[in-house]
């Protein structure tokens, strides 16, 4: 507020026209490979720790995962919001169901097709490719340069 009781609604906020600045695309393929090399990790340390059968549970663990991100941020890569804001809420809803169908999906898939014959380490490298989401904000932040 100003002196006087008036309020500045004009200070700084936008460009010449009024419209809002451009919004940075949300880091999603950042995001993803991250959670790529979360499942690697995990499947190395399987693979370390009891053999070939345990790699291939913490792979398909991860790949439950994996799968239905990708085809979120594929899906979802398209549209940006500003002026096409309704399709952009439509294709992130479209999205987020197609995501989730799709981890039901394989999850029915790998346990009716192939067995995890070590479900520690396919549950492993699902739930670490999952928390990913909740390091994503720490992990991909813009570090001020030196």
């Amino acid at each position: 507020m100003r002196r006087g009781g008036s309020i500045d609604v004009g200070s700084g906020i936008g460009n010449r026209r009024g419209t809002s600045p451009a919004r940075p695309r949300p880091p999603l393929r950042r995001l993803l490979a991250l959670q790529g090399a979360m499942v690697l990790a995990v499947t190395l340390l399987a693979a370390a720790a009891s053999g070939p059968a345990s790699l291939l549970s913490a792979l398909t663990g991860g790949l439950v995962c994996l799968i239905p991100q990708a085809y979120f941020v594929w899906r979802l890569g398209g549209v940006r919001g500003g002026r096409r804001a309704r399709q952009y809420v439509a294709n992130f809803y479209r999205a987020e169901a197609g995501k989730f169908g799709l981890t039901v999906a394989l999850f029915v898939m790998v346990f009716v097709t192939v067995p995890p014959s070590n479900p520690i380490f396919f549950f492993s490298a699902y739930v670490a490719a999952q928390l990913m989401h909740w390091l994503a904000p720490w992990l991909l932040r813009e570090r001020p340069t030196p």
